[in-house]
């Protein structure tokens, strides 16, 4: 299959030409050599229902594993515009319980459960989460019962296949480590009550992703984040005339990370690829929302090196180098 492979302007960020990639036709000890992690940002938006970015969630493929970060508005069609089977879900960690990195949870564990080409999960959905998680996947299992009891009868349907693994933690640490893939947990600042709240360093064959989830400027993301090949991080910004227009503006921003807070976080981190993901970008009929050029620009002010603005189905290949691909690929 051919891909598109963007190459970058370093000081923009933004792509300039196009190069094509026969991948399947590489040699096997040249693709060998470049195994590692992969990670496809299924959903780069945040709570407005918009088309072009669905809800925050992110595909991290690393050895045999197929793992998912937090389950946004549209994830099903995200994995199925990548014929991902839902049911090939190994493992879904959440970060925190806002909802719209929620909403898109009942539809992957439900239409995971249905035959194929959908699914058709036979195992307990694995879960992963900090306290609280199970609270709230119980009530999504009390609030489809009735739908969940007439597939059991009519559709013969695998009875573990509807039911949830859960795993709970309540510190920074290791909370998934099997065949070399580790997953580790670390808290981050998502304001006074929004607590839980996490974020995800994944490390593999010597790689490393680390994803901030929702957060302010943080030390214990930096800290984490230490030697990372990528840091895939939350970024909110506004127009200066926004915060006339609505006081709840600033509200919102103090609960996330500016762009010129996060170049200081890049620069600390120093990771080949600084990438954003779950873009809260504030508008009004009088202030359109900050442009992907201006997030880059008030970037730089803090950090120089490569940096990109996600989008949704973006896919990174993190080797000995870090490739980005748009799609379709």
């Amino acid at each position: 299959m051919q891909a598109i492979q963007e190459q970058w302007n370093i000081k923009t960020g933004l792509a300039v030409t196009a190069l094509i990639v026969l991948a399947a036709a590489l040699p096997p000890q040249i693709v060998a050599q470049e195994q590692g992690i992969d990670v496809t940002l299924l959903g780069t938006g945040d709570p407005v229902p918009r088309v072009d970015r669905f809800g925050p969630a992110i595909l991290v493929e690393a050895g045999e594993y197929q793992l998912l970060f937090d389950a946004g508005r549209g994830v099903t069609q995200r994995l199925r515009q990548l014929e991902i089977s839902l049911s090939d879900i190994d493992a879904v960690f959440i970060t925190h319980f806002h909802s719209d990195h929620l909403s898109g949870l009942p539809d992957l564990w439900l239409t995971g459960w249905l035959p194929p080409p959908f699914g058709r999960r036979s195992q307990p959905m694995r879960m992963i989460g900090p306290d609280g998680l199970s609270e709230i996947l119980n009530g999504l299992r009390q609030a489809f019962d009735p739908d969940i009891q007439i597939r059991l009868v009519d559709e013969q349907l695998p009875p573990q296949g509807i039911e949830f693994d859960i795993r709970e933690y309540s510190a920074d640490g290791i909370v998934f480590d099997e065949e070399g893939v580790t997953v580790t947990a670390f808290a981050v600042d998502h304001g006074q009550y929004i607590k839980p709240s996490y974020g995800y360093r994944v490390d593999y064959e010597g790689r490393s992703v680390v994803l901030s989830g929702d957060t302010r400027f943080d030390e214990n993301l930096i800290q984490a984040a230490q030697g990372a090949d990528v840091v895939i991080h939350e970024v909110a910004a506004a127009r200066e005339e926004m915060l006339a227009f609505d006081d709840r503006i600033q509200l919102i921003l103090d609960h996330h990370t500016t762009p010129e807070e996060a170049g200081i976080v890049f620069d600390r981190v120093g990771p080949k690829l600084a990438l954003y993901s779950h873009l809260t970008l504030l508008s009004s009929p009088d202030s359109p929302e900050v442009t992907v050029e201006e997030l880059i620009q008030r970037t730089r002010t803090n950090y120089s090196g490569r940096l990109l603005v996600g989008e949704d189905l973006m896919r990174l290949e993190i080797g000995d180098s870090v490739s980005v691909y748009r799609f379709p690929y």
